[in-house]
């Protein structure tokens, strides 16, 4: 966090949002339960085949490619600013723990025979490095962990890339429940995916502003139990009060449970400021 005294009076822009869990197959989806027009209620999220890989590696991809790319997918789709002009940040607490079951698995037999794609998917930027091809993005990318924390951590990543080398990003937080005997010991209850576009300066599409800043304050959780039973849930989640305000189009203060002995707060602007000296008149 070295980096945040130099982007906490910044001003910073979103772009884009996508989301997806069980019972919320995509952003127009969970805006709806997140203003309170519809309760949240869960329920089977269906298989996302990626657009952007070929059939091949479409068919191999494994559920945490597959989250990663269906929350990157959607919000490049939504922004403005091409999917190969954005920097990337792809941040996944665990990585791909079913392929880490496997292998573990595997090692622990007699042959000890190991799928090669197993072990060319292991690797935690895996879901980074397809997206980077697939997109033809060639700006700079980092794929990072922080166990619970891996959505303020990302974020700030993104918005450090944002502040101090003005590009915009593509940030993408992702992590899917793990299969026994793993869950035991890491219990991430369902999939959960959510990616942002982050901006340098304001543009036609923006949807929020934000400055940022360190804080003692806890994070903030969600009004609705069954919301903050799915923040708790899955790290990427814990982006849900954020996206609550945004859906909400309303002004406010949210804190993100961060690493190290302080937490990220965020006030978010609504309507958007934006660059062409006008405001964003909601829909």
């Amino acid at each position: 966090m070295s980096d945040v005294a130099i982007m906490r009076d910044a001003l910073l822009h979103i772009e884009a949002i996508s989301f997806a869990a069980p019972g919320l197959a995509d952003w127009v989806s969970t805006q709806t339960v997140l203003r309170g027009e519809q309760p949240y209620v869960g329920g089977e999220l269906p298989t996302y085949q990626p657009l952007l890989l070929p059939p091949n590696e479409r068919r191999r991809a494994s559920p945490t490619v597959r989250m990663a790319f269906r929350v990157a997918e959607a919000v490049t789709q939504a922004s403005s600013i091409a999917a190969s002009d954005l920097a990337t940040v792809f941040s996944s607490a665990d990585g791909d723990l079913n392929i880490a079951q496997r292998i573990c698995a595997a090692l622990a037999e007699t042959q000890r025979f190991i799928s090669p794609t197993d072990f060319h998917n292991s690797v935690h930027n895996a879901a980074a490095g397809y997206w980077s091809i697939a997109s033809l993005a060639h700006g700079p990318a980092t794929a990072i962990a922080a166990f619970d924390h891996s959505f303020a951590v990302g974020l700030l990543e993104a918005i450090g890339m944002v502040q101090i080398e003005q590009q915009s990003t593509l940030l993408v937080v992702y992590d899917v429940p793990a299969p026994a005997p793993l869950h035991a010991k890491r219990p991430v209850q369902y999939p959960v995916g959510v990616g942002l576009v982050l901006t340098p300066q304001a543009t036609a599409n923006t949807l929020a502003s934000f400055t940022l800043k360190l804080s003692d304050a806890v994070a903030t959780p969600c009004g609705d139990a069954a919301l903050e039973a799915l923040r708790l849930s899955n790290p990427a989640a814990r982006a849900l009060p954020l996206l609550q305000l945004i859906a909400r189009k309303q002004s406010g203060v949210v804190t993100l449970a961060s690493t190290g002995s302080r937490n990220v707060q965020l006030q978010l602007h609504m309507p958007a400021i934006t660059e062409v000296q006008s405001w964003r008149v909601p829909a």
